[in-house]
Parts: C-alpha cells; sequence; structure tokens
C-alpha cells in the first residue's frame, strides 16, 4: 500500500511539519545527504520531503545574446545554474520517494512562491497536478495538526496562477532589457553586463528622480526670531508666530521693537489626548521599525524574520496584513510569551485588560493575518534574532494594551505687540508604552506651568540665521514605503529589489546615493525609452496579477499583453540602441573614472581599474600608461567595490569582490592578500 508524501518549502520545515503529525515515532532517514522523515498518523503512513526553496527557475533554450526572446521553459534549477548544483539531491530524493505515492499534499509556504514551488514539483518530479494543500501560518503543532486535518482538497490555482504570470513577466522584462542594456553598451565600445527589470528600473528612476531634485536645489537663507526663557526653573524657547523672516531687516525691526518689553502670557491651551498603541507588525512595517531602531536592512530583516519564522517562534513573516484573528488563541500566546521572564510583566499587565482586544491597521492580506509571536520560548538566538524578537513581542504585546494619554500644550506670549509661540508635549500616562518601551519614538517636552496674565522676567531674544534644507535622500527603510504606496513589487520581492540594485553598482549608501552608472541608465532609458521605467505601467502590470489571483483576469491573457508591449518598447530600444549605448559608455566612463583610483603607483601615477577594449577584461594598470606598463590581475567574475581600507603591507586601497549568491570578499591587487566576508549593505 502506498503512502501520503507531504511536500514542505525547505529542510527545518519539513522537520516540524513531520514532528507536529507524527503520533509516535519519527524516524529521520538521510539519503545522498538529504533527509526525509517516515511518520504515521490516523493509521496511515505519511513520509514528509523537503525541497529547498525553487527546485525550477525559466529559462531560454537560446543562449546567443539577442532580444527579444520569448521561448521560456521551466528547467531545473541545478541544470541552468552549476553553482545550485546542491539543489539535485533534493531533486533527487523528492523524484525517488514519488514513484510510490498513492497522494500528495503540498505544505509549502502559503503564498505566490510557496504554491509555485510545490506545483513545479508535483508536476515535473511526482507527474501530477493532483494535491491536497495545507495552509497555515505557523509552525507550532496545533497549527500544523489543523492544517493537516483540514487541508484544501486541491491545489490554490489562482495564487499558482498569479505566480506563473509574475515569474513570466519577470522573465521577459529582465531578461530582454539587461540583454538589451548590455548590448547597447557594447555597440559602443563598452564591457560590463548591465541589468534592468519590471521594477527595478521604476525604483532606480524615483531613486534618480530624488538626486536631481537635491542637485538643483538652492538654499534660500531666512531669519527666526527666538525667545530664550525661563519660568518656574524651567528653561524653554518660544519661536516669533511668524516662524521664517525672508527678510534679515525686517527681523531686526521686532527686536528693536520687543527691546525692553514685557513679556506677558497671553494664553495657555493645554489639551489631553489619547494616543493608540501600534498596530501589529506588516512586513513591510517591520522593515522600517528594524532600520529605525538596529539599522537592519530590508533583506536582512526578512532573512532573519523567516529564519524566527522556522524555529516556529513568530508567525509568517511575508504578510501586508494588519490585522489578528481571535482565532490565533491571544491569550494562549500572551501566557506562553508570560514563561519568559523579560515579558511576565507585561504579560501580566495585558493579562489584567478586561478584554484581548488587538488595535488592528486597515490592510488586510487574504493568506495571513499580522506577525505574531507564538508563544514558543526561543532558544540560542544570535543577537540579530533577539533583537527582531524582541520588537516583535513587545509590538504584540502592545497593540492590546490601553491608550497613552498625553498633553499637549501652546504657550503665547506678548511682547509690545508681537507673539511668540512655544509648544510641546508631555506623556501623562505611558499605557502602551511601557510595553513598547524603548522602540517608542515621542519627543517629551517639559513645559513651565504658566497662566494668562503672567510675567516671563528671564528672557532674552536672538535672531538666528537658517537656510532651506534639500529634500533628503531615501533610506531603505522610507523606499520602501514609496514602492509600497506606488504598487511596485510585493512585500516579498522589494527587499532584493533594492539588493540587486546595490549589487550592481547603481546605487551606494545608507541615504541611499544613484552613483554615475546608475544614472547614466536611468537617463539614457528616460530620454529614449521611458517606458522600460514607467511606475504606471509597472503598477498596471501588478494590478492584473493581482487580478488573476482574484480569479478576475485570465494568466495567459496578462502574459500575452505583456509580451506584446515589451515587443513595442524593445522596438523603440532597437531604433535607439546607439544613442543610449553612448550614453550608457559616457556614464560608465565617469562611474570608472570617479571609483576606479586604488592607489599611487611607483611612478606617481594613479593605479585605476581598467577594462581591455579590445578583449573586455578587468586589471589594474597605471595612467601613465604607456610610460609605466605596471599591472595587476584582477577577478573577472563578480562586482568589484574600493574600500577605504587599505593594505597594511603597501597602502594600497583593498578590494570587495561580490558574486550572486555569495559573501564579498576582500583583495589588495598587488600583495595578493585575501580576506573573507565583509559588512554589506
Amino acid at each position: 500500500m502506498g503512502y501520503t508524501l507531504i511536500i514542505a518549502e525547505k529542510p527545518n520545515a519539513a522537520k516540524r511539519i513531520a514532528s507536529a503529525l507524527a503520533e509516535g515515532e519519527v524516524k529521520s532517514i538521510a539519503r545522498g545527504g538529504v533527509k526525509y522523515y517516515k511518520i504515521r498518523r490516523d493509521g496511515k503512513e505519511l513520509i514528509v520531503v523537503p525541497a529547498v526553496g525553487h527546485l525550477f527557475v525559466l529559462d531560454s533554450n537560446n543562449k546567443e545574446w539577442v532580444y527579444p526572446v520569448f521561448d521560456i521553459e521551466w528547467k531545473p534549477v541545478f541544470r541552468v545554474n552549476k553553482n545550485n548544483y546542491w539543489a539535485k539531491r533534493y531533486y533527487e530524493n523528492i523524484k525517488s520517494l514519488s514513484d510510490n505515492a498513492e497522494e500528495f499534499i503540498s505544505a509549502c509556504d502559503y503564498d505566490i512562491e510557496g504554491s509555485v514551488i510545490a506545483y513545479n514539483i508535483l508536476r515535473y518530479i511526482c507527474k501530477t497536478e493532483r494535491a491536497k494543500r495545507m495552509k497555515f501560518s505557523t509552525l507550532t503543532k496545533p497549527d500544523l495538526i489543523e492544517a493537516y486535518k483540514n487541508a484544501m482538497p486541491e491545489l490554490d490555482f489562482p495564487q499558482i496562477n498569479a505566480g506563473l504570470a509574475r515569474h513570466t513577466l519577470d522573465w521577459y522584462f529582465g531578461i530582454n532589457l539587461s540583454r538589451a542594456l548590455t548590448l547597447a553598451l557594447r555597440e559602443a565600445g563598452g564591457y560590463k553586463t548591465l541589468s534592468t527589470g519590471r521594477v527595478q528600473g521604476p525604483t532606480l528612476k524615483i531613486l534618480e528622480e530624488r538626486e536631481k531634485e537635491i542637485a538643483s536645489f538652492i538654499a534660500k537663507p531666512f531669519w527666526q526670531v527666538e525667545m530664550h526663557a525661563k519660568a518656574g526653573g524651567i528653561k524653554f524657547i518660544a519661536l516669533h508666530e511668524k516662524e521664517k523672516f525672508w527678510d534679515k531687516e525686517e527681523a531686526k525691526k521686532v527686536m528693536e521693537k520687543c527691546k525692553n518689553g514685557k513679556a506677558i502670557v497671553k494664553s495657555v491651551d493645554r489639551n489631553e489626548y489619547k494616543q493608540m498603541p501600534p498596530h501589529p507588525f506588516d512586513l513591510t512595517t517591520l522593515q522600517r521599525e528594524a532600520y529605525a531602531n538596529f539599522g537592519y536592512s530590508p533583506k536582512q530583516t526578512l532573512d532573519i524574520a523567516q529564519a524566527l519564522y522556522e524555529q516556529a517562534l513568530i508567525s509568517y513573516p511575508r504578510t501586508s496584513s494588519q490585522k489578528l484573528p481571535a482565532k490565533i488563541g491571544y491569550k494562549k500566546i500572551i501566557e506562553g510569551l508570560s514563561k519568559q521572564a523579560e515579558y511576565a510583566k507585561h504579560c501580566a499587565m495585558v493579562l489584567a485588560m478586561p478584554k484581548l482586544i488587538p488595535r488592528e491597521g486597515k490592510k488586510e492580506d487574504p493568506a495571513h493575518p499580522a506577525i505574531f509571536p507564538t508563544g514558543n520560548k526561543p532558544t540560542n538566538l544570535n543577537k540579530y534574532q533577539k533583537n527582531i524578537y524582541d520588537i516583535i513581542v513587545k509590538r504584540f504585546l502592545a497593540c492590546f494594551y490601553k491608550p497613552a494619554l498625553r498633553v499637549a500644550i501652546k504657550i503665547v506670549i506678548d511682547i509690545d505687540g508681537e507673539r511668540f509661540i512655544a509648544s510641546g508635549a508631555r506623556t501623562k500616562e505611558r499605557g502602551w508604552m511601557e510595553i513598547y518601551g524603548k522602540y517608542v519614538k515621542v519627543k517629551e517636552s517639559i513645559m513651565p506651568d504658566l497662566k494668562r496674565g503672567d510675567e516671563i522676567k528671564e528672557y532674552m531674544l536672538k535672531i538666528v540665521e537658517k537656510k532651506t534644507q534639500p529634500p533628503k535622500r531615501y533610506t531603505q527603510a522610507t523606499i520602501l514605503k514609496v514602492m509600497e504606496d506606488l504598487g511596485l513589487g510585493t512585500k516579498a520581492t522589494r527587499a532584493q529589489i533594492l539588493q540587486t540594485l546595490y549589487d550592481r553598482g547603481y546605487i551606494k549608501g545608507k541615504s541611499i546615493e544613484v552613483t554615475s552608472l546608475g544614472s547614466a541608465v536611468v537617463n539614457a532609458l528616460q530620454r529614449y525609452c521611458p517606458k522600460i521605467i514607467s511606475v504606471g505601467l509597472t503598477r498596471r502590470f501588478e494590478e492584473e496579477m493581482e487580478a488573476i489571483q482574484l480569479q478576475n483576469k485570465d494568466k495567459e491573457k496578462v502574459i500575452e499583453e505583456a509580451k506584446e508591449e515589451l515587443k513595442i518598447i524593445l522596438k523603440e530600444f532597437k531604433e535607439n540602441e546607439k544613442k543610449i549605448g553612448e550614453d550608457l559608455l559616457k556614464g560608465l566612463k565617469e562611474a570608472l573614472d570617479k571609483n576606479a583610483v586604488i592607489g599611487k603607483c611607483e611612478c606617481g601615477g594613479n593605479l585605476k581599474i581598467t577594462h581591455s577594449a579590445k578583449t573586455g577584461k578587468r586589471f589594474v594598470s597605471c595612467s601613465s600608461y604607456p610610460d609605466c606598463k605596471i599591472s595587476y590581475p584582477l577577478p573577472q567574475r563578480g562586482n568589484i567595490a574600493i574600500l577605504k581600507e587599505t593594505c597594511d603591507k603597501c597602502g594600497l586601497h583593498m578590494i570587495s569582490i561580490k558574486s550572486k549568491g555569495k559573501r564579498a570578499w576582500k583583495l589588495c591587487v598587488k600583495c595578493g592578500i585575501k580576506k573573507a566576508g565583509i559588512k554589506e549593505n
């Protein structure tokens, strides 16, 4: 008699699913360096087998560097990318176990990616599209048992179709546009692999627009008249009601008018108001809070949250929901958290509330609730995981607690007919802030206890010169919010898109700055082929893929529509290929000149990274060539960046080499000294 084969997305998930569903012993069986688990439940034999993310990727049989290319098919990832050779062991493990299975269950993450992962495994390895679907938001035992008992009778095809469409569109746009850019550059005599994509291009455009705003900004001076005062032992500052004086002489007249005048309190307004608790975390809000509090990039935060999920410590992190359904069991979770000493006090405070009703946000997600802790006790967390776990737990508890009570105070002071205003706010009752603790971001201003008619005797007036400030550069947290608001990418992909822009050398820094190369790519496309970086076009296709998931649009129709749109874009690109290539080459040279020097040569010239005009190969040579022929070889693969760090032996700047999927490493080109692993963005 056959068994039921349950397919999990990753090894950790497979182990947890097996442990949760087993009624008795869990047999862990290793085959070819990969494990699977044999258990029994309800008298039936179950085998839980792991994948390791996507075992199949889209690829074309046309390996020539031409465009457009639309003939694509799903292939095993280890056949497309030799660096993923390890995935073959998981492929073979599932293949051997599928032969004698009489029933299949998808237990991959319940989202678009998880659905596509399972579907491809089922149709290409197991040779079936008939399977049940487990749906769960945590890897806890109760949730997994419930998901197994109430498994959907068939696969979640609306999610699958939306996922297949997304992968196809991303491939069409990514490969074709990247080939077009690279070939245009090559046609102009430049040698560098460039890339853009359906979401990557519009995101870079937004960042570049901010760069232009900053560059074109002209600071304008203005003056403020400040009253520095002291009353009741409390120092405070009141600002003239006009706030900004664009003419310094006008500010001076105010000063002269108020000279030796009496400062009389005209009014004091005190307003008590409730500051409501925060809503629970969706992924984007978690990423923004983690960046603000710990400096973690969105990708780092997602990776850490995923690890916590796989340890059954939090719910599924890739969610856009800000709602917590009662069925998750508020009380049970809080009681579980109370067994951890650092949260016991706050849990007791929440459990003492008359009712457990969380404050929820507006955003919903049909697949998963907001991010919440499961109540399980963590073990062996590293410092990064501890930070993310702590902020999730405290946010969860805070959203159940009572509002904070704040007092806003506005004091209007008259000096010979000129009005000065001091305002501030303080917390009267901390409420939920007591729980959220160090993550609370509110300003406390202690104001003196004054009343109408009081005279302030200790004060001095001061003219302060200031300048208008340019708009701030985006951080990874703020651009993430913009992407969400504009409908660019998904909650699961935005972090990786930003990381790709860093990896390609298009942007740099925590306060995001577009590089010369990034500017060249955006500006060339904006000038000759603006649709490629159109926010509107990208958003339209995002909406259409959502419509597929809601079964309001046909997958094939959306794909065909995108293909025709891309043909028009690429035709326009081809017509302007030479001009685009020339602009790209100019930008590339600027980027290389700006960022290529690694130090001084023995002859006094500059040692800089150079590309061969004939072969495209990169190396380090002297700017005094041909008089000086000193040169050093460079690795030909991976993105290179010059670091501030210098070599202890020769004093030249170290360089970093970063290849996709691998950790960056450091090298001194002269001494050959290599160092592993450096901190990334």
